[in-house]
């Protein structure tokens, strides 16, 4: 099978010799972090914002029409020159609304990945609420337990409730300041009828959620992103410490009266004008549907949340292994068996990695958590486990993972037993190799024991793998051998086939 024609990332870990970078693909903006990792605390080295506005490149049929990306692709193209050197493990690139919305965002992805060196994760949006609320927790300082946090993106609102350093509540909105300019400022006009008809959109959109944040007690309510802190700034004379609702109104009586969107530029900045009226119609409708008295505003948003995050990961803080224990307790999984099965696909690994470019840590990770989830679906119901845990693990919401990430823990745990799917898009060939493995691992720990396995030799050959078993243990173990016939038989529609090879001791 031809080998994938993607970008080739570098499997090397992170240096701590070398500074580590976040970049945000926003529907407005993306924004570049990136900073050394001092005890202590982050020190930041260099930002970088190109404005895109990717989210006004959507059609109406959900692709992203050839003008943003090339607008998009340019300004990547500049970033890259700052981080295309770093570490892969350095650097973590999320993509949010616009890139989640795109049915085409695969192209603008392999495109974006060749110009960067590193990969483009796209983030659902309760996980970009989990890394904004981790952001603004650490850009600003308070004794509050219970906070709420909002930030207005360009193509999506997100609302936080948590209590200390954990986002309890994660809400995700489609409704952005980009959207709602879009819909309703589009020739730049300011009004107070546009600006009501604007405010009763966003209402309608907050309904949903609405009585879960009202009915919370907070301490503090923190605001972040674009719009939030142009609106600071904007009101800064009257109302320096914070956001009311009152210098809200007041501020839309000004807008209104300025009448259009050049008009309030130095209000706030040219790039922000066109979109401010809409994002403070979001705001306005905030304050009211949550019945917020103020709001301070934080300079940390999803990028800070990102390196923070990825700093997790380097110092062995990963939230996804938090994530992945969560649900074998969550699903009643069996861990004793789960545990036989991971390490055993483990050792199948480490025979194959070489000759089948699996070296990188990615794939052991990748495969040890599939293992450890393969019988997830048990919880719903024996009969086709495999087909419930795929379907589970790529439409729950998993704190910590990339969309990419679930979809290919779901391929890994749909395909692990029985006939090989042929109705998954795989993500790659690697993902393919994973899954033999884990099949195979699965087979062998069939009789769900703590019995050692005896010595296996597994060789890549041409069509796939020969799996080399001791000749009197094979006897001894006539269903394990029928078991291994039988996958062998199973994986000859695989791109990777099976064949059985006993020895003697």
């Amino acid at each position: 099978m031809k080998e994938d024609s993607k970008t080739h990332f570098p499997s090397h870990i992170s240096d701590p010799d070398q500074p580590y970078a976040a970049l945000d693909l926003g529907s407005n903006s993306f924004h570049l972090l990136v900073a050394w990792d001092r005890p202590g605390r982050l020190q930041v080295i260099d930002r970088h914002r190109e404005v895109v506005r990717l989210a006004s490149g959507l059609e109406q049929t959900g692709r992203l029409n050839r003008r943003s990306i090339v607008v998009a692709l340019r300004a990547l193209e500049r970033i890259g020159q700052r981080i295309r050197s770093l570490p892969r493990h350095n650097v973590r690139v999320v993509g949010t609304n616009a890139l989640r919305t795109a049915t085409n965002r695969d192209e603008f992805i392999n495109a974006a990945e060749k110009l960067l060196g590193h990969r483009v994760e796209v983030i659902s949006g309760r996980e970009e609420a989990r890394l904004i609320y981790l952001g603004a927790l650490r850009s600003i300082e308070d004794d509050a337990d219970r906070r709420l946090v909002i930030d207005i993106g360009g193509g999506s609102t997100e609302i936080i409730f948590g209590h200390e350093h954990h986002p309890r509540i994660m809400e995700s909105l489609r409704m952005g300041c980009i959207s709602m300019a879009d819909r309703w400022f589009e020739d730049g006009k300011i009004t107070s009828k546009r600006m009501e008809r604007a405010t009763i959109n966003a209402r309608q959109e907050i309904e949903v959620v609405e009585q879960i944040f009202r009915s919370l007690d907070c301490d503090i309510t923190v605001g972040t992103s674009g719009t939030i802190l142009a609106t600071q700034n904007a009101i800064a004379a009257k109302s320096p410490l914070s956001i009311t609702l009152e210098a809200i109104q007041q501020l839309e009586s000004l807008i209104v009266k300025r009448g259009h969107t050049d008009q309030i530029v130095g209000l706030v900045n040219k790039d922000r004008a066109p979109l401010f009226p809409g994002g403070l119609a979001i705001l306005k409708a905030l304050f009211s549907a949550l019945e917020l008295t103020n709001m301070q505003v934080s300079n940390g948003a999803l990028r800070e949340g990102l390196l923070h995050d990825l700093l997790g990961r380097v110092h062995n803080r990963d939230i996804r292994e938090t994530t992945v224990q969560d649900l074998i307790d969550r699903f009643n999984v069996e861990k004793a068996h789960a545990q036989r099965v991971s390490s055993t696909a483990l050792n199948l690994l480490a025979q194959a990695a070489s000759n089948w470019n699996l070296e990188n840590s990615d794939n052991s990770t990748l495969l040890r958590w599939g293992a450890l989830l393969h019988e997830i679906g048990m919880d719903v119901s024996h009969s086709s486990y495999h087909k419930h845990g795929g379907y589970l693990l790529e439409n729950l919401d998993m704190s910590g993972f990339s969309l990419r990430d679930q979809f290919m823990l779901s391929s890994l745990v749909r395909g692990h037993r029985r006939a090989y799917p042929t109705d998954i898009s795989w993500e790659s060939s690697s993902i393919h190799k994973l899954t033999i493995l884990l099949r195979l691992a699965v087979v062998l720990r069939r009789n769900r024991t703590d019995e050692p396995l005896p010595q296996c030799t597994l060789r890549v050959i041409d069509s796939g793998l020969e799996l080399m078993m001791d000749r009197k243990w094979l006897k001894k173990h006539r269903l394990t051998l029928l078991d291994l016939e039988q996958e062998s038989s199973y994986l000859e529609s695989a791109p990777y086939q099976l064949s059985i090879k006993s020895q003697n001791s």
